[in-house]
């Protein structure tokens, strides 16, 4: 596989915010959103074996496993690793862009989906597969990087027009205003949690944090 990084952290989105994860990061992405914290992330990266990645999980003493890029799924061996991951009891958050099939990884045991939905701020929202969300599982996430208020709008549309049993988390763009985001969704009674990037709150925008 082709890999730009992997570290030990704490996880800093979605719904295991907090938890120890060993953070496997893919190379090169398909998308380019404006706002990408992860631009490092578009390079060739290096070769790895998935022999070498899961020693280095396994000697992290980790329960929990983070694919992340770019965009793992353009990698035909990420479906191995994540097999592998599995078969050996870790849990394994995905987390895609959006606009690639989830289905082949739906049948593996211990994965829970991370699908990124993009919103016009990000100028990829002609990207989303929307297809993705009703397959999605209550165990998986639906999240929306949200900038401003057209994102915002944008947002609950696409959730009244694809319904999905996936948990929704709305995420504002790092330095926008995030009490205006959770007004904004007390508001309307919407079922989707306001959630920050807790690494950020912690380290900064610090890669391999």
């Amino acid at each position: 596989m082709r890999i730009i990084e992997t570290f030990h952290s704490l996880q800093g989105e979605g719904p295991l915010t907090g938890v120890r994860t060993t953070f496997i990061r893919t190379a090169r992405c398909n998308l380019r959103c404006t706002w990408c914290d992860t631009k490092y992330s578009f390079g060739p990266g290096r070769e790895r074996s998935i022999a070498s990645l899961l020693q280095e999980v396994e000697r992290n003493r980790t329960e929990h496993v983070c694919l992340t890029g770019g965009e793992p799924l353009l990698q035909r061996e990420s479906l191995g690793l994540v097999r592998a991951l599995s078969a050996r009891g870790f849990t394994t958050v995905i987390e895609t862009g959006g606009s690639l099939d989830v289905r082949p990884y739906l049948a593996i045991p211990k994965v829970i989906l991370s699908v990124d939905i993009k919103c016009p701020g990000s100028r990829m929202e002609s990207r989303n597969l929307w297809s993705n969300l009703p397959r999605l599982r209550p165990r998986d996430v639906a999240k929306f990087v949200i900038a401003d208020r057209a994102d915002y709008l944008y947002a609950r549309r696409a959730l009244a027009e694809h319904p999905t049993r996936a948990q929704v988390i709305f995420q504002p763009v790092w330095g926008s205003p995030p009490g205006r985001l959770a007004d904004w969704v007390l508001a309307d009674r919407l079922n989707a949690r306001v959630m920050l990037q807790e690494h950020k709150v912690l380290w900064g925008d610090v890669p391999g944090r």
